[in-house]
C-alpha cells in the first residue's frame, strides 16, 4: 500500500481535543451541502488543514460561495450555515 504525499499535515488536533484529518471531510465534487459539511471544511481551513485554494478546486466553490460561509458562521454560528435558517439571518 502507499500513501499519497499531500501538502501539509494529514491531520490536525482541535482545541477540543477532537482530531480532524483529511478523511474527515466531504468527497471531493460534493453536490449537496448540508451544515455540517460546511462546518467541516471551514473548521479545516481554519486550522490549516486545507487551504483555501484547495478548497474551491476541491469542492468546485467559488470565492464569494466560501466567503459567505463564513460571514454566516462569524455572524451566527454554525446554524448560520443551515439554508432552511437562512431567511432569519437575512437583513431586509
Amino acid at each position: 500500500m502507499y500513501i499519497k504525499k499531500t501538502q501539509g499535515p494529514r491531520a490536525v488536533t482541535l482545541p477540543n481535543g477532537r482530531v480532524l484529518s483529511m478523511a474527515d471531510l466531504p468527497k471531493p465534487g460534493t453536490q449537496r451541502w448540508v451544515a455540517s459539511r460546511k462546518a467541516t471544511v471551514l473548521m479545516a481551513l481554519h486550522v490549516g488543514l486545507l487551504s483555501r485554494r484547495d478548497a474551491i478546486n476541491r469542492y468546485e466553490l467559488s470565492e464569494e460561495e466560501l466567503n459567505s460561509w463564513q460571514s454566516l458562521v462569524e455572524q451566527y454560528g454554525t446554524s448560520g450555515l443551515k439554508t432552511t435558517k437562512l431567511q432569519h439571518y437575512r437583513q431586509p
